[in-house]
Formats: C-alpha cells, structure tokens, sequence
C-alpha cells in the first residue's frame, strides 16, 4: 500500500494540524532558498467550484453580445469597474480594482488546458497535478518539484537546515498541490495559534509484517507533526497584522493568518487557501438584480481579503517578498442555462497580485458571437501549466529545463513576473500582439482559410480545438519567416458546429471562432 493512501484512509487518524496533518520541509529547488528571512513566498487561492470569468471580468467591447446571450445575469453597463477601455470588473470587486490601479495586478486572460474536462474532481485533480487531461499523475505540481531535492523525504525532517514546513495549507485538508513522491509537503494548519501537541506514543519494536513500514512512517508523521507545531505557533505568535481585515470572511481571517505567519519569520514557501462555492448553476444572481446573489457575494468576499491582505504585506514591508495567484478549475458557459446560472465550461481568466507581478492584461478578449453553441465555453488562450511554469522559473529560479520535466515538453514561459527593481507600466504589445488572425469563409465546409501576419521570424503553433475545448488536431508547430501567412486548412474530418483555431508565438496567443455546417 502506498504511504499516501495508507494516511488517507487510516481509520481515527486525523490528518490536519490541530487535527494531524501531513509534513513537509523546505526545498533548495525553489530559487537556489536556503533558509534565510528574505526568500520569495507565493500564495495560491483556489476558486473552488469553477469561476464565472464572464461575470468576473467582462469584455466591454463584446458586451451588446454578451447581453444577447446572456439576457438575465448580465450585469448594467453603469455598474461596471472600468479598468481600461475594453475590460471592467464586476461591481463586487472594488478592493481588487484598487490594486490594478495601484499597478500590482497581472490578469492572464482565458487560461485552461487542451481536453478541457468539465468534470469537478477531473479538473481539480489536473489543475492540482499539473497534468495532461489523459494522464494521471500522484504527485502535485509543487510536489514533483520539490522531490528533486528532497528524494528521501520525510526522512529526517525537520532538521537543522530546515526547521520549518516548506508549505502550509490553511484550512480542513491537505493541498494535493503539494503532493510528493513519498508524501505530502504541505502542512496543514487550521489555526496557527492553537495548536496541540499529538501523544507519540511509547514506540518500541515495529512489527516484521507488511505493517510495519506503514507503522513506521506514521510514528515519523506524528514527531514531525508536533515539531512543525510547536514551530508554527511560536513564529505565528512573533508575527503581525497592520491592517483591519473583514469580518465574517473566512478567506480573509486564513490570509491574515498568512501574513502573521510570514512576518512571524516562518520560512515556509508556498500557502494555499480556498474559497468554495463558484459552482453556480443556480442563483448565481438574485432574481432582477443581476449585482447581487451567490457570485457577487463570493466575488465580494474575494476581493475584501486580497485588498487586506495585500495591503497588509505592504504595510509589513514584505511586498517584494509574496506574490498571489488565484485559480479555479474550469470557467463556466458562454449562454446563461435559464435557472438564474452558468454551467461548466472551460477557460477563465487567473489574477496574479503583488508588487513584482508584471502589471497588466495578457492576452485579449473573448470573442462573444449570439449564436453561440449552448455548450460553448470561452476558448482557452493560455495553457495554465504555462502559467505556473513562468512563477517557478520566474518567481523561485527554478531552470525552465526543470520546468518542462515537472510540467510539460512545450512549456512556454509567460511575462508575469518583472524584477521588482525595474520599474514598468505594463505588459508590452509586440507586433504580432496587433496582428490579427482571419478564418474565410465562416461558416465553412471542407476547406477554410486562416491568415496572419509574422513581423519577425519564430516558432508558431497552430491548433484546431472543437465547442467542448477538446483537441481536434495541432495542425503545425514551426518556426516561420517573417510576413504575411496564409494556411489551408483541410476540414473535411472536422465535427460540424463550432471550431475554435488557437495561434501561439512565444506568449502571444491569437484565437478565432468558426463554424463547419
């Protein structure tokens, strides 16, 4: 039986702290860390259930369509939060808003996979594991990289070297990000200031048995267990809070909890922290106000505990040390289902939030057409593997061919992190990002036509993706010269119905929406 699963269904074992958790130590992969006070800590905030990007940041300039396809949970265009000329925030999100406009706000637009999986416990698993939608993996993400350094974990952790857990996940369960080879990395804390220590028991000889292994690793678990405890408490309690947070929000209250950690001097690296509740196929909204109901209210309470929170690790001066993520495992529906709700869909935009976070939108608008497929999710501009490989590489220095092993073979890294000592304004437009890609005729039959424009040469891939986000084919992956572009496209073994092309060059992505009767 493998340890994992061993821990996970032992009967009367708890497996949290305060409730006995897994352990976890500190690793050198992320960036060349040791243990010193000032390395980079990153905090992911899991949007449970499937976020509505359409309802979360809308594109103004397909808004009359929206509206079209859309007719009730569209929101009043004066209620809007404008950030710019072509996208607005829902109402709700005021406090994330504010840190756009402080200039420390990445949004990556229409993030998902190939193969979307529309599937709740499918799609966490692979957002979780950082897999292909047709590969099962064991370990997390996180977990397979810092296995690299760490391939006899838990043996003899804590140590001198590291004292701390690397990650902490607050909260009632263990992160599946986090996941190892051998066992999980993350902490799991529901209160930093209460915990209790675990009877370890008078120990004695292990059984020679198939048990005793098993026995084994869980009398390491519990030691581990209580060290980490003991440590945890001690530097929560050395910590602070500079801001007021929001009352009865619990995100907020386990992102306060974060922030005394940290400034409390524990080292570990990477937090996780959930907020449920986006699965909203009914009352997302409340019948006539389309700004109230179940979404506006997890929006709200989303963007009161990152306002706090970010503003709290400024005032605590540890802004160049913590950068924020947000995910979630699909996005809903383009067309509303009639029951005041969305149902799942494929991609949504991912918020990046800090003072070394490239501010800025990347990538652009869905297109919104009125005959949209009543199956039709946003299609997908960036691969979110693309995302966490540019926040290992970029944010921890971890190599990109190490990225690739852990990730995937055609990792592309994202300008989402920017050195905190150069000042910018944003996330640049390169040529191509003006460039924009054409589908003749549409609809089609057997043959279509895309054509582009290349200012310089690169390595372009071209993909062909059906209504569910399912891949129909990758119709090349080469380097072309600079010019105009013209492909013929044989869509003969094509489904009839919508047909998504998805252009990619280096981080620009170019999508267009097509239909083959």
């Amino acid at each position: 039986m493998r340890r994992r699963k061993f821990l996970a269904t032992s009967a009367g074992i708890p497996l949290l702290f305060n409730q006995l958790p897994r352990d976890l130590s500190s690793s050198r992969m992320f960036s060349a860390l040791s243990s010193e006070p000032d390395e980079r800590v990153l905090v992911l905030i899991q949007l449970s259930g499937g976020n509505d990007g359409l309802n979360t940041l809308i594109p103004l300039d397909q808004y009359d369509n929206l509206a079209a396809v859309r007719p009730t949970l569209i929101l009043p265009e004066n209620s809007l939060l404008n950030l710019d000329a072509e996208r607005a925030f829902h109402p709700a999100l005021e406090g994330v808003r504010d840190i756009w406009e402080a200039g420390e706000l990445a949004i990556v637009q229409d993030v998902s996979y190939p193969e979307q999986n529309r599937s709740h416990f499918r799609s966490t698993d692979i957002w979780h594991t950082g897999s292909d939608s047709n590969e099962y993996l064991p370990t997390g993400w996180i977990g397979r990289t810092l296995d690299i350094d760490h391939p006899t974990y838990p043996a003899n952790y804590p140590n001198p070297d590291f004292i701390d857990p690397i990650a902490i996940t607050v909260g009632n369960s263990v992160s599946e990000t986090c996941q190892g080879h051998a066992s999980n990395f993350s902490l799991t804390v529901n209160n930093p200031f209460n915990a209790t220590s675990i009877l370890e028991g008078a120990g004695g000889t292990l059984p020679t048995t198939l048990r005793g292994p098993e026995l084994d690793y869980l009398r390491t678990s519990v030691a581990q267990t209580n060290q980490y405890s003991a440590t945890v408490k001690a530097k929560a309690e050395a910590g602070n809070s500079l801001v007021d947070y929001p009352e009865n929000n619990t995100l907020a209250t386990r992102l306060k909890y974060v922030a005394q950690m940290i400034s409390g001097g524990l080292q570990s690296k990477v937090y996780v922290v959930t907020l449920g509740g986006f699965d909203t196929h009914g009352e997302q909204i409340e019948a006539g106000d389309s700004t109230s109901g179940k979404h506006a209210e997890l929006l709200l309470q989303l963007s009161e505990a990152v306002a706090a929170f970010q503003a709290d690790i400024k005032a605590l001066g540890l802004g160049e040390r913590v950068i924020g993520m947000t995910y979630s495992e699909f996005g809903r529906r383009i067309r509303e289902n009639g029951g005041l709700g969305t149902d799942h869909g494929t991609a949504a935009p991912m918020f990046l939030f800090g003072e070394c976070v490239n501010a800025g939108v990347l990538g652009n608008n869905p297109t919104i057409d009125i005959a949209v497929d009543e199956l039709e999710g946003v299609a997908m501009q960036y691969d979110f593997r693309d995302v966490y490989g540019s926040v290992l590489e970029d944010w921890f220095g971890v190599e990109g061919t190490v990225v690739r092993d852990v990730l995937h073979e055609t990792y592309t890294k994202l300008p989402i992190i920017r050195n905190c000592s150069t000042i910018i304004s944003g996330t640049e437009e390169s040529a191509f990002a003006k460039t924009q890609l054409t589908l003749a005729p549409s609809p089609f039959n057997n043959q279509a036509q895309l054509r582009f424009t290349t200012k310089t040469k690169g390595l372009v891939r071209l993909s062909v993706y059906d209504v569910n986000g399912s891949l129909v084919e990758t119709l090349f992956e080469r380097r072309l010269p600079a010019g105009d572009q013209t492909v013929n496209v044989d869509t003969r073994q094509y489904p009839t119905g919508v047909i998504i092309f998805h252009l990619q060059r280096g981080s620009e992505v170019k999508v267009v929406r097509g239909v083959k009767h």
